[in-house]
């Protein structure tokens, strides 16, 4: 017989190969309490990426999620509603473990509930607000963006209520659960939304075929009508000249976002390497992935474009040897980012 920590801890490898790297070197409560706020907010991606159905029966499913994880009276059965409702919403081509995680909102609720209570506030916030923000922009683009988003400052919104607010709640169990960190809270917040924005802007550009084939397009407007494209013509093998060139304005402002998110891991204390290798790898992965993004006319083909296990390793490797020496890191980071444009703020 298995609890909700057992389910937790084996569903998060199943869903994310990424985070399932990088939660494990956090200490001891912080990766149950991480984990367990990742899948909450993965459910709320899986209604974002798989539900079908009319927009405001979506939008409900999106606010009941954000109630749900305040854990008011009689959320058990709430839960269970919840989970049925969402579960019978999905595409028949939801991802089976995404399916699996679905129904077992309940499951990841019990152990939200049996983390120290401390932490409850900063996932609740962030659920809430990460749910509140999809189903605004669901609706203001009547369940999709075939279209785009209007400008880049859209885009970056949407990449903050998606993931930005992982990163400000991340920031919130760091400062309350570390006194060696709770000092840098005034340099760590501002910075804290770049980095969900970094590695959510990089997704977008690296599955921006992907999208593009199911109907979505999270690029800015203003960005293609510069370039003379539309999600129409992104794909055109003669526009491809300028869809490299618009992927490369978009990798730079990426890249930007990635050198605040590098300010951001640099300012946690070398005490706590396991904090900073949790901000880092994926960090560093992002960028590695940027790179291969750059002038690359494969992006906009059929096969996706990712980096290698090989080059994985090798970042996890010597991250973990320089994980305390900042010229080290510093060094790494520019490797990561050869043959980057410039980092753009917009």
């Amino acid at each position: 017989m298995t609890g909700p920590e057992d389910f937790c801890r084996r569903a998060l490898p199943e869903v994310s190969r990424t985070f399932a790297l990088n939660i494990p070197v956090l200490p001891a409560p912080l990766d149950l309490v991480v984990t367990v706020a990742y899948l909450l907010c993965r459910i709320a991606d899986t209604l974002e990426d798989e539900a079908r159905g009319q927009v405001s029966e979506r939008a409900e499913l999106f606010h009941t999620l954000g109630a749900l994880v305040k854990l008011a009276p009689g959320w058990e059965d709430a839960a269970e509603e919840f989970a049925r409702r969402s579960v019978a919403a999905l595409r028949p081509s939801a991802p089976g473990a995404e399916v699996q995680l679905m129904r077992g909102t309940r499951t990841v609720l019990e152990a939200m509930r049996g983390l120290p209570h401390w932490t409850h506030r900063h996932i609740a916030a962030c659920v809430g607000e990460m749910t509140r923000g999809m189903a605004e922009v669901m609706a203001a683009l009547d369940g999709g963006a075939p279209q785009g988003l209007p400008d880049l400052r859209d885009t970056l919104q949407y990449c903050y209520y998606v993931a930005g607010t992982v990163g400000v709640m991340l920031t919130g169990l760091f400062v309350d659960g570390y006194a060696s960190v709770r000092p840098r809270r005034e340099e760590l917040a501002p910075r804290a939304p770049a980095f969900g924005r970094a590695l959510q802007l990089t997704n977008i550009l690296k599955d921006v075929r992907e999208d593009l084939d199911r109907g979505f397009c999270w690029l800015p407007r203003t960005y293609m009508d510069r370039h003379g494209l539309s999600p129409g013509t992104l794909t055109l093998p003669e526009r491809r000249t300028d869809a490299v060139a618009l992927l490369d304005d978009l990798v730079a402002v990426a890249r930007h976002e990635c050198d605040v998110s590098f300010e951001y891991s640099l300012l946690l204390p070398t005490t706590e390497p396991g904090l900073r290798l949790f901000c880092l790898w994926p960090l560093l992965f992002a960028l590695r992935t940027l790179g291969v993004l750059a002038h690359n006319p494969a992006v906009f083909e059929p096969v996706p474009v990712k980096i290698d296990r090989e080059t994985v390793m090798r970042i996890m490797i010597l991250t973990r040897e320089s994980v305390t020496d900042d010229g080290a890191l510093q060094a790494l980071y520019a490797e990561c980012a050869r043959g980057l444009p410039e980092g753009r703020n917009g």
